[in-house]
């Protein structure tokens, strides 16, 4: 029986020499992200007004969610790819552990990354905006891990389709941006709407919490039901779709050509 506390090891291990490795690959990401949160912010800063200033906060708060999203969506879609790159991909349907415990490690270690992540880059911004937020971790940091689940479910679908496609570096940006729009989806839509949406009903909540201090007890439990059955369903059809993905590109016997 494999011994999975010996796969978690291996598995946080190398990620972590990875980010050492690559260092300033994600330092550019972070220093990038922070340069526009600060143009952003501090242009509507001078612009004045009492409704710029209340939307000063939702930008914070916008910013926090779309580092989160974007670290576990590229995370995701980037680790398959260079697996398949290095020509280490087959190997992983070898293993005794097999491949679907691999990702999924591989993902649960993301999750931790991107939160950790999104936190610091908080805590950066309220010091150096002087904004005043309510950040209770046992609040945040639950809603923060099951709303970027669904990036992690569109980063397995990225990355099935550079797998079957090779290179989509162009729709992989784009999609990123799209989780900007999807932050933004409760300010401007409602209803069944907004709990079909990806990523959409966690800021919501995660908004409602940061700027009027409810804890996560005293959100309606139909709001976190939705709240979890959004996450887990685009994560498990994400996983599906990239499933098949590898499949067609296994049958096609161009797993390993870039």
């Amino acid at each position: 029986m494999a011994k999975h506390h010996l796969l978690v090891a291996a598995v946080v291990e190398k990620q972590l020499v990875l980010l050492k490795r690559y260092w300033f690959n994600t330092l550019s990401m972070l220093l990038g992200m922070y340069a526009m949160f600060a143009l952003v912010f501090f242009g509507g800063q001078s612009l004045g007004g009492a409704d710029v200033e209340s939307a000063l906060d939702i930008v914070v708060i916008g910013f926090f969610l779309f580092l989160a999203a974007s670290a576990a969506y590229f995370d995701v879609a980037n680790s398959v790819m260079r697996e398949a790159q290095w020509g280490t991909l087959e190997q992983l349907y070898l293993s005794p552990y097999g491949i679907d415990r691999v990702l999924c490690v591989k993902a649960v270690f993301n999750v931790v990354l991107s939160s950790v992540l999104a936190i610091a880059f908080l805590g950066l911004m309220l010091l150096t905006t002087s904004r005043t937020l309510s950040v209770d971790l046992l609040t945040i940091v639950p809603l923060l891990v099951v709303t970027i689940l669904p990036a992690i479910g569109i980063g397995y679908v990225v990355a099935g389709l550079s797998l079957l496609y090779k290179r989509i570096e162009n729709v992989q940006q784009l999609l990123q941006f799209g989780f900007a729009g999807l932050i933004a989806a409760p300010g401007a839509v409602q209803g069944p709407v907004l709990a079909l949406l990806p990523v959409s009903p966690g800021s919501d909540l995660i908004t409602i919490a940061m700027t009027e201090g409810t804890r996560l007890w005293e959100f309606p439990p139909a709001e976190i039901v939705v709240l979890v059955v959004n996450s887990v369903a685009y994560l498990a059809v994400g996983y599906v779709v990239f499933s098949r993905f590898v499949d067609r590109t296994r049958d096609r016997g161009v797993m390993g050509h870039y």
